[in-house]
């Protein structure tokens, strides 16, 4: 356990989770330092060129940190980009060269801040950006905690054996190279603490050597928003052809998130009065059978603003993932009281039976047998609605008291 009155410095690319952690510690006075690789401020002159150019860079700010000691590479990070794109610079190769790029500015700026420290800090780190970081940290005699963001290579094996399965979708996902996974390795092995952010990602880490006494599982932080506060969900009294069961897929439509065994369901339930929306930026390519089954609506990508009238609309929230380090989105179906059908590889927000269902297996024909069941027991998910997760289990005061207790 790591002592309240420790000073943490925290170190992330992007804008993960939305600061959650800097956010927390920063709450707690515990925060001394936040580096990270763009930070907008409102009054900076990159919010007044045309929207469409650094549209990434828009959401890279948090008034809760306005008052925080943050510094970032800002001016770099544009360089970096116009000259990968100049090179034509794409997938693992830009990835790898980011992270890079980011450690080599963030460990200048370490070696800068280090002699100031009265007594070691603790260093937070985001997963596969970070050996210089716990090398640089571990030297220093610094106690080091990773933040580790999905199941690492167990779940890139599940996605491989997913795509060796279906060749006939066509998609742009390539592994790692065995080089990003030997360094990901050496990260957890310098690390005092992981935090993972479920019992599936601890589960695939421990697979592949990890200590389980060096996990630490601590679920993503959710703050709702206020909109779904009044909203009362209500059910038929049976589902017709008039009245559709409607079963809501939101995310990216690619195999890992379960595509095909969800629109083998959708072929099986044809006959039925189920209805399929599926929201998201489509990943891979489709067989004219799968475009044109008469019980699916393909919404395509919309903003996160626009997602609350789909959450508001279904009936059932569907998360067939393959493997997701939590999965945020069955958070957000819960705070508009939708029931949610999971697999076991995510996040642990459904009680089975109690405010969703949890599937056997991620198969077509356990998607369909579920969704059948839910089609009969139009009462049940109203049970389920009423029932919805406390959400203040997710709060960001809740992971204070988590940090405090690593």
């Amino acid at each position: 356990m790591f002592k309240q009155s420790h000073q943490w410095i925290c170190l992330q690319v992007g804008a993960r989770e939305h600061y959650a952690i800097p956010r927390s510690l920063h709450q707690q006075g515990n925060l001394s330092h936040l580096i990270t690789d763009a930070w907008i401020t409102p009054d900076s002159f990159l919010n007044y060129l045309p929207k469409n150019l650094l549209t990434s860079l828009r959401d890279r700010f948090h008034p809760d940190l306005a008052q925080a000691s943050t510094h970032t590479f800002t001016n770099s990070l544009i360089q970096l980009e116009i000259q990968q794109r100049l090179q034509k610079v794409r997938g693992w190769e830009q990835i790898i060269a980011r992270n890079h790029w980011f450690q080599q500015n963030a460990v200048n700026y370490l070696a800068k801040i280090a002699p100031k420290f009265n007594k070691p800090p603790i260093l937070f780190t985001y997963s596969y950006a970070a050996l210089d970081l716990l090398q640089f940290a571990k030297a220093q005699g610094w106690r080091t905690v990773l933040g580790q963001i999905d199941p690492g290579i167990v779940e890139e094996k599940i996605v491989a054996q997913a795509h060796r399965q279906h060749p006939h979708y066509h998609s742009t996902w390539q592994p790692a190279p065995p080089d990003y996974w030997t360094n990901w390795q050496k990260e957890c092995h310098l690390a005092d603490r992981i935090l993972v952010n479920s019992t599936w990602s601890s589960q695939a880490l421990q697979q592949v050597g990890v200590p389980s006494q060096k996990i630490a599982v601590i679920p993503l932080a959710y703050q709702p928003p206020t909109q779904p506060q009044g909203f009362v969900r209500t059910y038929p009294e049976h589902f017709s052809p008039q009245r559709p069961l409607r079963v809501l897929f939101l995310g990216q439509v690619i195999l890992r998130k379960g595509i095909f065994p969800l629109l083998e369901a959708a072929r099986l339930l044809q006959q039925e009065p189920i209805e399929f929306q599926i929201v998201g930026s489509l990943g891979i390519t489709l067989t004219p059978a799968q475009q044109n089954l008469p019980n699916v609506r393909w919404i395509g990508s919309v903003p996160r603003s626009a997602t609350s009238q789909y959450y508001q609309q279904a009936d059932v929230f569907l998360f067939p993932t393959l493997s997701d380090g939590f999965g945020l989105t069955q958070l957000e179906a819960q705070a508009w009281k939708l029931p949610l059908i999971v697999s076991r590889y995510c996040g642990e927000v459904v009680k089975d039976q109690e405010n969703g269902l949890i599937l056997p297996e991620v198969s077509g024909e356990a998607i369909s047998q579920t969704l059948q069941w839910c089609l009969n027991h139009p009462q049940q998910l109203q049970y389920f609605a009423q029932n919805s997760t406390n959400l203040s289990q997710f709060s960001l005061s809740q992971l204070q008291q988590n940090l405090q207790h690593i």
